[in-house]
């Protein structure tokens, strides 16, 4: 390539770019395609909103005409007439009697109605409700859900048809190898061996080639129910320009435990996972309609301890989940939740769209075994809190238990485990402490030196002491810093801890839920209308360590007089706040300030406080050592003031 050639094709290149930014549209003629697109999409979602209210108003006009059948010929005949219009090719499947198929393995049973096709309930078998009742997730039409389109403008919705099943058989029982503990839901018992399953088909059969379909399929062992929806021929009632077909589901989600302050209302919401993305949720406590933009792999409704989950096995196209909070004076629903989802019609003619739903508990291990991001619902804290949550007490709590039956038996070997983690750094903040209280005879001398009007010179004189004995007066509290996580990620693990559900310990019959050993009959504000015991001790126990703590503290606490009050009102504050939480959480707050005690009485015991004296007496004759970082800054400053003393 010559020297012309190179020539010219950077020409080229030069005037392509700069045409090109010449004629690029300005931002005046970009707002005003964008409000003419804009304007567009309104006019023609305002014609599909209004096409179909008035499908929605010709079908409520004729389903109060046939809701009372006549019984003369000419009405049985008018009524078959209206049932054409107002149903179309679907009109046969609106008659029928409606039936039920069960679906049951070792943790559920699964209730299927032939009308609609639908879930009618789901019972887990290894569970009670808090008045010892069988816990169901959901019964009836308290749980809705079917397929919405238009058909020759007619508004069909699948739930009102009845549907055909693919067994005679009223009850399809999967079975399989005994589950040992600890192992229930847990997809890899079911790899070990050749598992059974079964499936139910429930078809609309609209004739001509036209159905609808759900399959659903449960294994042993598994809280996963398949579920495959198998359309065929939609497009030619539809229309050949339908690309989607909208998939309607709504619960109304049952109280499972008692009403409390702090329990089942405060986690009740509607979570989903968006398409390789993130989990996002509905804020707790609050009714609110988000709308799902774009491509969504699952829609949870979630209580405390239980989760409803439908998941596709590729993507909703988009959609919309709503909550309406019901509040803690409902003895009977929590909340009730709703999911609008768009699944995608190709022109195959027949069509399959592969999802599940994961109807059971809320259980770390279980939910994470997906790899779906399940796990995101639990609310196990922030960052490091979370980390500490999962690398650290749920591995050190699933292996306890497996072995052991009483809860609160684990609770404490918890608490001895987690004390162990952490004995390094409470070691530490002793010696610290240790160092504070001895250098206090020396601090006192300097306060009273310099008196109340030289505060400034009293700090740092005090200051140099510390550097002179080698005494970090942050010691103490450092060390606490790294225990922080671990005493904050209890507060999120135990409320949450599924394991703990309905599980007694001395006078607390639930370990999930608060203790109660007297009923008032007036409520307190903030406090509630019960007493619990366990948190009764640990505010106890924490009022005599902030004494223990004080005691053994230098005086540094006497230029902040307002410090000691205030470490005498945490513990007030916390009987409040912890009196309606799970008393599994105040039973393992109170025993871990039991070992702290018992921790430093052991290193008061091991450690010499007159060598410790000895060697900070000894450091504050030798000569301070200074860093390297420190001899590296004062020998800069020195290069900077060398030129100025030469002047």
């Amino acid at each position: 390539m010559d020297k012309n050639t190179i020539t010219g094709l950077v020409l080229i290149f030069v005037i392509l770019v700069t045409f090109s930014y010449l004629n690029k549209p300005s931002e005046s003629d970009i707002d005003a395609a964008r409000r003419q697109r804009d304007s567009i999409v309104q006019v023609e979602t305002a014609k599909a909103m209004q096409a179909e209210a008035e499908a929605k108003a010709a079908t409520a006009t004729l389903q109060a005409k046939v809701t009372t059948p006549p019984t003369d010929s000419a009405g049985i005949a008018g009524v078959e007439n209206d049932l054409k219009n107002l149903y179309g090719v679907f009109y046969e499947a609106v008659k029928g009697t409606e039936k039920f198929i069960t679906l049951e393995n070792n943790l559920m049973k699964v209730r299927v109605s032939t009308k609609g096709g639908k879930i009618y309930s789901v019972e887990l078998k290894g569970y009670k409700r808090y008045n010892g009742e069988p816990l169901v997730l959901f019964e009836g039409d308290k749980n809705r859900f079917g397929l919405n389109f238009f058909s020759q403008n007619k508004s069909i919705q699948t739930d009102q048809f009845f549907f055909t099943p693919s067994v005679s058989d009223t009850i399809l029982t999967v079975s399989g190898a005994a589950v040992s503990k600890g192992k229930e839901g847990r997809e890899k018992f079911n790899e070990e061996g050749k598992q059974d399953s079964k499936s139910l088909k429930m078809l609309l059969d609209a004739g001509n080639g036209v159905s609808v379909a759900y399959v659903y399929t449960l294994k042993h062992n598994s809280f996963m129910v398949g579920f495959d929806i198998q359309t065929a021929g939609l497009k030619k009632v539809m229309g050949a320009n339908s690309d989607y077909i909208n998939f309607a589901w709504a619960q109304e989600m049952p109280r499972q435990e008692k009403v409390s302050q702090f329990g089942e209302d405060n986690y009740a919401t509607a979570y989903f996972k968006y398409f390789k993305d993130d989990v996002d949720k509905i804020p707790t406590t609050k009714s609110e309609t988000k709308a799902l933009t774009t491509k969504v792999e699952w829609v949870s409704f979630k209580t405390l301890f239980f989760s409803s989950v439908l998941i596709a096995d590729k993507a909703f196209m988009n959609g919309q989940v709503s909550t309406k909070v019901r509040g803690n004076t409902d003895s009977t629903y929590v909340s009730d939740m709703t999911a609008d989802l768009t699944i995608p019609l190709d022109n195959s003619g027949s069509e399959s769209f592969a999802a599940r739903f994961y109807f059971g508990p809320n259980q770390y291990n279980t939910l994470k075994q997906y790899n779906i991001k399940l796990d995101d619902e639990l609310a196990l804290g922030w960052t490091i809190i979370g980390w500490v949550n999962k690398w650290i007490i749920i591995p050190a709590f699933d292996f306890l238990r497996r072995y052991i039956g009483n809860f609160g038996v684990i609770i404490l070997l918890l608490t001895i485990y987690v004390k162990l983690i952490i004995a390094p750094f409470t070691y530490k903040s002793y010696i610290s402490q240790a160092k504070m209280r001895l250098l206090k005879p020396e601090i006192e001398e300097i306060q009273k030196k310099f008196g109340e009007d030289k505060k400034m010179e009293s700090q740092q004189a005090t200051m140099a002491l510390y550097k002179k004995a080698g005494v970090n007066p942050m010691g103490g509290c450092l060390p606490m810093l790294f225990q922080m996580p671990i005493l904050v990620s209890m507060f999120y693990f135990f409320p949450i801890s599924i394991e703990l559900r309905q599980e007694s310990f001395l006078w607390a019959h639930d370990l999930s839920s608060y203790d109660s050993i007297l009923t008032l009959p007036f409520k307190i504000p903030y406090y509630g209308s019960h007493v619990s015991l366990f948190c009764l001790l640990m505010t106890i126990t924490n009022i005599l360590y902030v004494k223990y703590n004080n005691e053994m503290s230098a005086a540094g606490t006497q230029q902040m007089p307002g410090m000691k009050t205030m470490m005498y009102l945490m513990p007030v504050m916390f009987l409040f706040i912890f009196n309606s939480y799970a008393s599994g959480l105040s039973l393992y707050y109170f025993l871990s300030l039991v070992f702290t005690f018992v921790q430093m009485w052991i290193f008061k015991r091991l450690i010499n406080e007159d060598a410790i004296h000895a060697q900070l007496k000894a450091k504050q004759k030798m000569p301070v050592v200074k860093s390297k970082f420190t001899a590296r800054l004062e020998e800069m400053a020195k290069q900077r003031n060398a030129p100025q003393k030469k002047k």
